[in-house]
């Protein structure tokens, strides 16, 4: 069963609503006291009674950090809000450890300078770079667990630290297994001057999707206001400083969207914060201000948990002219039923190629990568 999905018409800017979601948040973030977690391992949790290179005061300090931080940006927004003459891209990098596709990034980033940032969120040991594009560009970061609110805690400290730079008004979360579709003066365009936030998001009535939800959510979330997606998002400044801001459905996620609970009907149950947590939020918020498909492809072909790994022997020119020409965005349900869920993928009312990013490409793809990538050209 195949559905038609047209998109909404986008929201208003600035809608008094939304001020008046920041203003709250805003005074929230300024007059109370930093938040404390059910345990000190509820954010940085390891396997080992939460013992790892991320200590209790670390995390604490950390956390402070990140709340310092978001409250100068919101607050400075609402009082001035920036009105760039030399708008940037800020492409976020959440890694394990160092990027294994550096050198592709540089050569995507060379000549571009004063047009994009860079920021490099590492979970795990010390980033080691040789790119000037990358020198000192890692920040504050923490250990992130999958299917955690860490991962959602990663992207806020992101978003923080580069919400601190006035110029950057696209915000492009990547992983390191991410590479550019197309070269740099065509992904640049292509976000700057879009008038939506590129955020996957989609209703799954399914047990991977709505299956998710918990009673602990209500009442600010209700079930039928829970939203899946993916996670790599491509976000306007606007709806970046949205996401810093809001203290009244992250607690949600943070305590009652577990990667396991206890189901009555199931054994137990698995709620992927990363998934549902943006896609939740903005449906709620600012459903008309987003695409509703992510612009990074990942091939779930193999109907596995983790989508497809890309190999040095699937890499070629076809590939990523594949990838390149799909226009149309679609989605599954996990229920019974399998319906597809079908939109064109729509730039600013045209039909344009539906992504500018892929991913997950192994290490080893490296050398085939950059010998398409300088054969790339702009549509």
């Amino acid at each position: 069963m195949v559905l038609q999905i047209h998109p909404r018409p986008r929201h208003i800017s600035r809608p008094t609503w939304i001020v008046t979601l920041l203003s709250l948040a805003c005074l929230f973030l300024v007059f109370s006291t930093i938040q404390k977690y059910n345990s000190g391992c509820n954010v940085f949790n390891t396997s080992s009674g939460c013992r790892s290179a991320f200590s209790e005061p670390a995390a604490s300090e950390i956390l402070r950090e990140y709340e310092e931080i978001a409250s100068r940006v919101v607050m400075k927004e609402i009082l001035d809000p920036v009105r760039s003459k030399n708008p940037k891209v800020a492409f976020m990098f959440m890694t394990r450890g160092s990027l294994p596709f550096e050198l592709l990034w540089d050569k995507f980033f060379n000549g571009h300078e004063g047009k994009f940032s860079v920021y490099v969120h590492v979970s795990k040991g010390k980033f080691i770079c040789i790119s000037p594009h990358f020198v000192n560009r890692d920040i504050r970061s923490a250990e992130v667990r999958w299917g955690k609110i860490s991962m959602v805690d990663a992207e806020r400290r992101l978003l923080a630290n580069a919400l601190k730079d006035p110029e950057n008004q696209r915000f492009v979360l990547l992983s390191e297994s991410c590479v550019p579709l197309y070269n740099f003066d065509y992904i640049y365009n292509y976000l700057i001057y879009s008038h939506l936030s590129f955020m996957d998001c989609f209703y799954d009535p399914g047990f991977a999707g709505n299956g998710r939800y918990s009673i602990g959510m209500l009442p600010e979330i209700e079930k039928k206001n829970f939203r899946k997606g993916s996670q790599w998002f491509a976000m306007k400044r606007q709806h970046a400083v949205i996401t810093l801001a809001d203290n009244l459905y992250y607690p949600k996620f943070r305590d009652a969207c577990l990667i396991m609970q206890l189901n009555p009907k199931r054994n137990r149950s698995y709620c992927v914060a990363d998934e549902h947590y943006l896609p939740t939020f903005f449906n709620i918020i600012d459903p008309g201000g987003i695409s509703n498909w992510s612009l990074t492809h990942v091939d779930w072909s193999e109907k596995k948990f983790h989508p497809k790994m890309y190999k040095a022997s699937d890499v070629t020119a076809e590939l990523i002219k594949n990838i390149t020409s799909v226009g149309i965005s679609e989605h599954v349900t996990s229920d019974n039923q399998k319906k597809r869920l079908i939109q064109p993928c729509l730039r600013n009312g045209i039909r344009r190629p539906c992504y500018l990013f892929a991913r997950k490409f192994h290490p080893d793809t490296l050398e085939n990568l950059l010998n398409i990538f300088s054969n790339f050209s702009t549509i």
